[in-house]
C-alpha cells in the first residue's frame, strides 16, 4: 500500500515538474522570438548618408552625416563623419565672379564623392543653406543674391547626389536648427522609459540647453523660457518632438556677428577724426590702412555713413581692453524697451533659464584665448586675461603666434571683448548665470551648429511622437538572449533526465 502511494507521489511530482519545465521552455522560446524580432540590430553596412553645406558670411564648410537606416527616428543616432572647409571667402563674395564658384566648390564635393559609397550617391541628399552673408547681399541686391544661388545650385547639380536645393535660411531658422542640433547631440529629447511597459515616465523629460551662436554677420540666442511666456510673437517657435511640446524663444541679430560688429564700431569711431583712428581694440604697435568705401559697403554700417574729408584712414592700435569694451557697448542701444524685459535695440528677451551651449565663433575665439576648459572661468578671470592680452605689443604677439594668420590674430582682442560685452551687457548674463555657459566646438564627433538640425528637419528624422518602444542597448540584448537560451537548454536537459531516469531524482526518498 505504502509502495503504491509512494509511486503515485513520484508520478504526480514528475508530471508537475515536467509541466513547469515545459511551460518555462515555452516561455523562453516565446521570449527569444520576441526579443529577436523586436530588438535585432541592422547590419553596420545598412546606413544612410546626408550632406549639408554651411555657406556662412566668411567661409563655407561641408559636413557629411551618417546613420543606421532602420534607426533614423531614434534620437542621437546621426553623427558627423567628415568636415571639409572650402578655401576662400563666403559665397556672397563671389557675386561679381560667378565663373569661379565651380572651382570653389569642387575640392569638397570631390571629397564627398570619395567618402560616400558610390552605390549610395543617388540616394544621398545634399542641402546648401546660406546664412547672414547672403541675407545682407539680398538686402543690397536681391537679383544678385538669386544669381549667386542659381550658380551654386547649377554647380552642385553636376554631382550624382540627390541635390535638394540651395537657399538662404532665415535668422530664426538658424537659431532654431542650432537649438535642435545641440539638444539632439546631448540626448535632451529622449525620455526615461519603464522597461516593463516601455512608456515614458511622467516628468521624465530632460531639461534642454539654450543655444548661443555667433557668426561673422549675425548672432542668435535660443532657449526655452521657464514660464513659457513669450511677449513678442515673432520670437516664438513651437515644436513637438518625441512626444513633448516645446515653446522656444529665438532671436537673430543681423549685423551683430563679430565681423560686422567690428565694421560698425570702426564706422562709428572714425567720425570726427583726421583720418587716423587710435583704436583700443587693436594691440599696441598694430597699424593698417582701410578704404572708407569698403567700410561703408555693408548695409550694417549705413546708419553711420557720413561724408568724410578722406578716402582712406589708418588704424593705430593702443591695446586697452576697458576702453575697447566701452566703445563696443555703444553698439547696444538699451535706452528703451517696449516689453517687460529686453536684450538691446528694443528686442524682447525672457529671463535667462538653464544651461547654454555657446558655439561657432564663440568657441573658436574662446579656445584661442584658452577659456574653453570644462569649468567656465569667472568674469574676473576673463577680464584679467583680456586686459593682459590686449595690451601685449603686436610684434611680440606675431612672434609668439607665428602660425596664426595676421588678420585673425589682430582681431582676437576685439572679438574677445565683443563676446564678453554681448553676453554680459547684451544678453544680461549675471555672475550666477555666467557659469551656465558652456563653450562647445564638438559633441562627440559632430560639430555644434545649425547644419545637423537643418538636415534632421528636412529629412523628417525627428518624429513628433515618442516611438512606441525604445530598442534595448546591445549589451542588454545579448544578456537577455543568452539568459533565455540557458533557461531553454536547462529545461530541455532536466526534462530529458526526468523522462529517461526518473529514479535518479527519487533515490534519496525513503
Amino acid at each position: 500500500m505504502e509502495d503504491r502511494k509512494e509511486s503515485e507521489l513520484k508520478n504526480f511530482c514528475s508530471r508537475n515538474i515536467l509541466i513547469i519545465l515545459g511551460f518555462s521552455s515555452i516561455v523562453a522560446v516565446i521570449a527569444l522570438i520576441a526579443v529577436g524580432l523586436t530588438q535585432n540590430k541592422p547590419l553596420p553596412e545598412n546606413v544612410k548618408y546626408g550632406i549639408v553645406l554651411d555657406a556662412g558670411s566668411s567661409h563655407t564648410s561641408l559636413y557629411i552625416y551618417k546613420w543606421p537606416a532602420e534607426k533614423e527616428n531614434d534620437t542621437g543616432v546621426v553623427h558627423q563623419i567628415t568636415e571639409c572647409k572650402l578655401k576662400g571667402p563666403g559665397i556672397s563674395r563671389y557675386a561679381q565672379k560667378l565663373s569661379e564658384i565651380d572651382i570653389y566648390l569642387t575640392p569638397c564635393m570631390v571629397r564627398a564623392t570619395q567618402v560616400v559609397p558610390q552605390s549610395q550617391h543617388q540616394e544621398t541628399p545634399v542641402y546648401l543653406g546660406a546664412t547672414a552673408g547672403m541675407r545682407l547681399l539680398r538686402i543690397e541686391n536681391e537679383r544678385l543674391a538669386n544669381t549667386v544661388l542659381i550658380a551654386v545650385a547649377r554647380s552642385l547639380s553636376k554631382y550624382h547626389f540627390d541635390f535638394q536645393g540651395a537657399r538662404i535660411i532665415t535668422g530664426q531658422e538658424e537659431g532654431a536648427y542650432g537649438w535642435i542640433t545641440i539638444n539632439y547631440l546631448l540626448g535632451k529629447f529622449s525620455q526615461k522609459l519603464n522597461w516593463l511597459n516601455l512608456k515614458p515616465n511622467e516628468g521624465s523629460a530632460l531639461e534642454t540647453y539654450g543655444a548661443l551662436d555667433l557668426g561673422g554677420a549675425s548672432t542668435q540666442i535660443t532657449f526655452v523660457p521657464q514660464n513659457k511666456k513669450i511677449e513678442s510673437p515673432s520670437n516664438a517657435l513651437h515644436f513637438r518632438l518625441y512626444g513633448r511640446d516645446y515653446s522656444v524663444y529665438t532671436h537673430s541679430f543681423l549685423c551683430y556677428g563679430k565681423d560686422q560688429a567690428l565694421r560698425q564700431k570702426l564706422a562709428k569711431d572714425i567720425q570726427g577724426t583726421n583720418g587716423i583712428l587710435r583704436d583700443p581694440c587693436f594691440h599696441p604697435g598694430y597699424e593698417t590702412v582701410m578704404n572708407v568705401s569698403d567700410l561703408y559697403s555693408s548695409p550694417c554700417t549705413k546708419k553711420f555713413e557720413r561724408t568724410l574729408p578722406f578716402d582712406q584712414f589708418q588704424i593705430q592700435g593702443t591695446g586697452n581692453y576697458q576702453q575697447c569694451r566701452q566703445s563696443i557697448l555703444q553698439l547696444f542701444n538699451t535706452s528703451s524697451c517696449p516689453y517687460s524685459h529686453c536684450s538691446f535695440n528694443g528686442v524682447f528677451l525672457p529671463p535667462l533659464h538653464g544651461d547654454f551651449g555657446a558655439f561657432s565663433a564663440y568657441y573658436y575665439v574662446m579656445e584661442f584665448l584658452n577659456f574653453t576648459s570644462e569649468e567656465t572661468p569667472s568674469q574676473e578671470e576673463m577680464t584679467d586675461t583680456m586686459e593682459k592680452f590686449c595690451s601685449q605689443p603686436w610684434e611680440e604677439l606675431k612672434t609668439y603666434f607665428g602660425d596664426v594668420k595676421e588678420k585673425y590674430l589682430s582681431e582676437y582682442c576685439f572679438s574677445g571683448a565683443y563676446i564678453l560685452s554681448l553676453l554680459l551687457s547684451g544678453y544680461h548674463f549675471t555672475a550666477d548665470s555666467w557659469k551656465n555657459i558652456h563653450f562647445m566646438g564638438k559633441i562627440q564627433s559632430s560639430n555644434v551648429g545649425w547644419t545637423l538640425g537643418y538636415m534632421l528637419n528636412l529629412t523628417n528624422m525627428i518624429p513628433a511622437e515618442e516611438p512606441l518602444s525604445a530598442p534595448l542597448s546591445h549589451s542588454t540584448y545579448v544578456f537577455l538572449m543568452v539568459l533565455f537560451s540557458l533557461i531553454l537548454v536547462a529545461g530541455v536537459i532536466v526534462g530529458l533526465c526526468f523522462f529517461y531516469k526518473p529514479s535518479y531524482f527519487w533515490k534519496d526518498v525513503v
